[in-house]
């Protein structure tokens, strides 16, 4: 399952966008302190293309992708005089495929609002948490080197370069690394190099009056607009008078759709879906992967055991409407281990 967490400065309106996507009832607070746990929710990716499918091959269950979202708390009024996040809250937040970064456009009394400064300071703890960890693994290294015991002497580089390129509060996202490098640093778990994405939080008086502000943060990230507050008042209407509110604020996507669409662009994701005797279902799956890569997101009996794929697009089966019209027409198509999965793919995934 896909997780994201979801972090802020306080007063950001976090737990509010929270309640918003998940429809839940978390406690909203400046600092609320009790535990380090994580509000949790779980949210359905909608997709329509998943509904038209069940429909047409008469299943009776529909399972849809999930995205999990974390919100996370722990911030204790003391400790946010020293440091806005303690070591122990971003040794948890590094336990995410993702981070969205709420953001506050709306007044509050005596506090001025800068998204672009809350961005920049979110930003400068992660790159001053990822130089602690650079830090102490060039000691372990260097310890172990002076004590004649063996050390990769390229990981020492690669770690000397993240350092280097973090002294400069650069992210290191943003530093272009070769995929083998990557690969050595994912047992890291930097937060800088995760997906990250801001959530303007704004106020539903000035809600689509953002364009200047965001044009400027989309420059560095991928940013999505949500009226958090009135969004959350909406999950208590009833669809219609819900989509009525919408309608006057203009408001064409949901949070939660807004929320899905940005979390899949920001991590490369895409979905495609399986059928069975009883359910269709939509899967996650990374933009380049192959056929023997969702055959083990399916199940990884199926990745060992994998014979072949057989596959069609969503939009041939929509266009054709069976099977037999499918083949009949060329648009059926059987797959070795290593075809690369597109977006909206109908897979059948052949095992022994």
């Amino acid at each position: 399952m896909i997780k994201i967490g979801l972090v802020g400065t306080p007063k950001s309106g976090k737990t509010t966008v929270f309640n918003t996507i998940t429809k839940s009832d978390a406690e909203v607070s400046d600092y609320f302190s009790e535990n380090l746990r994580p509000n949790l929710g779980i949210v359905n990716v909608a997709d329509e293309r998943l509904d038209y499918l069940a429909e047409k091959f008469n299943r009776t269950k529909t399972i849809y992708a999930t995205i999990e979202y974390l919100d996370f708390v722990g911030i204790k009024k003391d400790e946010a005089k020293k440091e806005l996040f303690s070591n122990q809250f971003l040794g948890t937040l590094r336990t995410v495929d993702a981070l969205g970064l709420v953001v506050r456009k709306f007044n509050l009394p005596g506090i001025a609002t800068n998204p672009i400064l809350e961005i920049e300071t979110i930003e400068t703890e992660f790159i001053f948490s990822d130089l602690i960890i650079c830090e102490k693994k060039l000691e372990i290294i260097n310890k172990n080197l002076k004590h004649g015991l063996k050390s990769s002497e390229s990981e020492k580089k690669l770690i000397e370069k993240c350092y280097t390129f973090l002294s400069e509060g650069k992210m290191l996202k943003f530093l272009n690394l070769k995929k083998e490098e990557l690969h050595m640093l994912r047992g890291f778990q930097f937060l800088t190099l995760k997906s990250i994405f801001i959530i303007l939080n704004v106020s539903e008086e000035i809600f689509g009056q953002n364009k200047d502000l965001i044009e400027s943060i989309s420059e560095k990230f991928d940013v999505v607009e949500i009226a958090g507050k009135f969004e959350m008042e909406l999950n208590q209407l009833d669809e219609d008078d819900a989509r009525e509110f919408m309608s006057e604020m203009n408001i064409k996507e949901s949070a939660v759709k807004k929320l899905t669409r940005i979390s899949y662009e920001s991590l490369n994701l895409l979905s495609f879906f399986t059928i069975g005797k009883e359910e269709v279902r939509a899967w996650s799956l990374q933009n380049g992967s192959t056929a023997h890569d969702a055959a083990g997101t399916v199940h990884t009996d199926f990745a060992q055991k994998f014979i072949r794929a057989e596959r069609y697009s969503f939009a041939d089966f929509k266009k054709y409407g069976s099977e037999k019209e499918l083949k009949s027409a060329g648009k059926f198509f059987i797959e070795g281990k290593n075809y690369i999965v597109k977006d909206g793919d109908i897979i059948y995934i052949r095992h022994s």
